[in-house]
This record gives C-alpha cells, sequence and structure tokens, in this order.
C-alpha cells in the first residue's frame, strides 16, 4: 500500500545546483523521478554545468550569478516550489530564502552562514508563515531525527560528533604552519574547499553548536560536541530521565539531503542491510568502533570563539561567521597561515559592536566584520608572512 506523502510529485528549486551539495541533491533526485520535479536552479559562476543541469532536469526558473538576486530570489519563489534547498556559501541567498519562508514555502537549510547570522529572525518569520525549515547538515539531521516527537523541555542536551578533521593528532606548532594541501585532507567526507578548511579548525563545529541552538531552541550549555573519528555516529540527544538516542548512519551526504527533501517521509533507497556495513565498517566485515573524545578547544580555539558568540547573542554569530569566511579565503590564497585563521577572527569579533536583532543590524554586522576581518588578515601578513609546512 503506498504511503500518502509519495502520492505527490515534490516541486524542487536548488540555491546552489553546481556546488557540491546541490550536485548531491540532484543525484538523490534523479534516482526518484516519481518523487520529485526540479523546478528551478541557481547556480554562480559555474554556467557550463548549470546548463547540463538545466538540460537534464529542464526546471522552469534558472539563474546563474549574473543575474543577481532578482534571479536567485525568481528560483526560490517564482519556480513554485515546494521546497527550496538552500546550498549556497555565505550570505547571498538570504533574501531569496527569506522571501520563501515569508511565502510558505518549505526550506532545506544547508547554508550554514544563513542560519548562524539570521538564524532567530529566520525561525520567527517561518514560525509567522508556517513554512518548515528542514537541516540538510549530517548533525543536525541526526539531531532531528532524535528529536522526532519528544517535548523540548525533556531534552537535558544534544551531542554533535565532529570528525576532528585532518589535523586531530597533529602537534600545535606543525598545525599553526600547516599547508592548504594538508588542511583540505579531510579524514572521512568529501565537501568544498570553505567546508573543509572549517573542519580543519573546527569552526564548522562551532558554526552547527549555534545552528543547533536556532533549529532545536537550546541554549549553548545544552549543546555539546564530542570527537568520534569515523564519522558513523551524527549525534545524540540525552533526555531528562537519563536516556539517550543516536543516529547513525554511513558519511555520506545523500542520506540527510534525502530526508529532508522527502520529510516527512523516507525514501526507499535500498539501503545495504549487512549490520557491519550499515553501521560504517568495511565491505569486508572489518568491525567499526564508536570511540568518542573531547574537543581541545585551546588547540582549535575556533569552537571556543563560536560558543562565545552564541553566548553574546544579537549579531555576533553574524560577525563570527563573516570573518570566519575572509580569514579562511585568506588562508586559501597563501596570504596568511592556518593559525592565523582564529587570531583574525577573534580580533574581528572584539572589534565589531554588538547590537540588537534584526536584518538590516546583521547585513551592517557582516560587512563591519568583514573590514574587521581584512584589516587583521593585513596584520598577520605583515608580522607572521605564509610560511608552511608541506
Amino acid at each position: 500500500m503506498s504511503r500518502e506523502p509519495s502520492v505527490l510529485k515534490k516541486r524542487v528549486a536548488i540555491l546552489g545546483s553546481t556546488g557540491s551539495i546541490g550536485r548531491q541533491a540532484l543525484d538523490v533526485i534523479s534516482r526518484y523521478p516519481e518523487r520529485f520535479t526540479v523546478v528551478g536552479l541557481a547556480a554562480g559562476k559555474n554556467t557550463a554545468l548549470l546548463a547540463e543541469q538545466r538540460a537534464r532536469f529542464e526546471p522552469s526558473v534558472v539563474s546563474s550569478g549574473e543575474d543577481g538576486a532578482a534571479g536567485l530570489l525568481a528560483v526560490a519563489t517564482a519556480s513554485k516550489p515546494d521546497i527550496v534547498l538552500a546550498a549556497t556559501d555565505g550570505a547571498v541567498a538570504f533574501d531569496a530564502v527569506f522571501a520563501a519562508v515569508d511565502a510558505g514555502i518549505d526550506v532545506a537549510v544547508a547554508n550554514k552562514e544563513l542560519v548562524v547570522a539570521a538564524g532567530e529572525l529566520l525561525f520567527a518569520h517561518a514560525r509567522a508563515s508556517g513554512a518548515r525549515l528542514l537541516p540538510v547538515d549530517s548533525e543536525h539531521s541526526a539531531i532531528f531525527q532524535c528529536l522526532r516527537g519528544e517535548p523540548v523541555e525533556r531534552v537535558a542536551s544534544i551531542i554533535l560528533t565532529a570528525s576532528g578533521g585532518p589535523f586531530w593528532n597533529t602537534p600545535a606548532e606543525e598545525m599553526r604552519n600547516a599547508s592548504i594541501d594538508r588542511a583540505l585532507k579531510h579524514p572521512t567526507w568529501q565537501m568544498g574547499v570553505k567546508n573543509t578548511i572549517d573542519s580543519a579548525t573546527l569552526m564548522n563545529k562551532g558554526l552547527e553548536v549555534i545552528e543547533a541552538s536556532r533549529f532545536f531552541d537550546l541554549p549553548a550549555e545544552k549543546i555539546h560536541v564530542l570527537v568520534h573519528r569515523t564519522s558513523v555516529a551524527h549525534g545524540f540527544a540525552i533526555f531528562t530521565d537519563g536516556n539517550v538516542i543516536g543516529q547513525l548512519a554511513p558519511p555520506d551526504m545523500r542520506l540527510p539531503i534525502g530526508y529532508a527533501l522527502a520529510y516527512p517521509d523516507r525514501l526507499d533507497d535500498h539501503p545495504v542491510t549487512d549490520p557491519l556495513v550499515a553501521l560504517g565498517g568495511a565491505l569486508d566485515g572489518a568491525a567499526t568502533v564508536l570511540g568518542f573524545e573531547r574537543p581541545d578547544v585551546e588547540r582549535f580555539p575556533c569552537l571556543g570563539l563560536a560558543y562565545r558568540a552564541l553566548r553574546e547573542g544579537g549579531t555576533s554569530p553574524a560577525a563570527l561567521s563573516a570573518a570566519n569566511e575572509i580569514a579562511v579565503a585568506a588562508f586559501v590564497d597563501g596570504r596568511i597561515r592556518f593559525g592565523d585563521i582564529p587570531v583574525c577572527i577573534e580580533r574581528a569579533l572584539s572589534g565589531v559592536e554588538r547590537a540588537d536583532l534584526s536584518l538590516d543590524a546583521v547585513r551592517a554586522a557582516d560587512h563591519e566584520a568583514r573590514r574587521a576581518a581584512a584589516l587583521a588578515v593585513a596584520e598577520c601578513e605583515t608580522t607572521a608572512g605564509t610560511k608552511a609546512i608541506s
């Protein structure tokens, strides 16, 4: 007997279709032509790939970076989607996502900066319009599944897991001077450049802590991070009676993407039924290990900076996110050392005046933090050079 959520095709619009998440989403969608139809695609500069996607999926609305904010808005709303996948980087799609939410359109969120910088406002708009905001990050998808149907007052705390990135066991001085090539060697996940660098600094986990606070309405002290090197367990919820519920799955972003797109249903994806393989073991039957460690915020100060921004509230998370973008870009360009990334972020966060939350205030904090971070980058260039260890 067919399930009711599967009867009607979902109309999907993707903001950031040529990026890593966008491409994986289209891979999921292509396997379920009876479940999804693509009605809108927006990309940045990769117009060649966008043209291929357009020819394959035949969306009614397509936009590239040349179309600017108007193009993103058209994809998010004029394509008349049932759900928008927000998979762009930075603040470029803020207006388009807010417009979709205000129109009552569900949004699957894969844009950390959106929820970090403007999450309080976004969730307030969603409550007013009735739109659902669905997490795509594997960790937030895990918590979302663990908490499904549970009253928030019975949640004692949640745990987000982190891979630890490529430098978990690297000596501090060696890590401070590490090269871009080493920083991009993530042990388990395949991601874009910025997200991979954020994983190496643990800033990605810090941003996810702020996101989790917005998604699940929890304060900083109820959100914990543990390092789990095999990336099989993605999150846990600890309840007031002492019970713990966790979510485990292979490290494949197509799983949380598919869950968000199909919600409240699940996809019938013919999963591996071998219990060891399903829980992250090798195909030859080798066992997987569920080991956990506490993160060292002295060696990975970006995580501590994120908790600080969450506790300060207001526009501090927006400033943190913007400063991180500038610092990461400077490292990728070879202008600063890996160890200078948190230094630049801290200087920008301390130098930006905090303000009460509004979308204009978020934009102002973003602008000011980028300016302050750029000044910090220039100072680090002057004092430290760009030495790196290959």
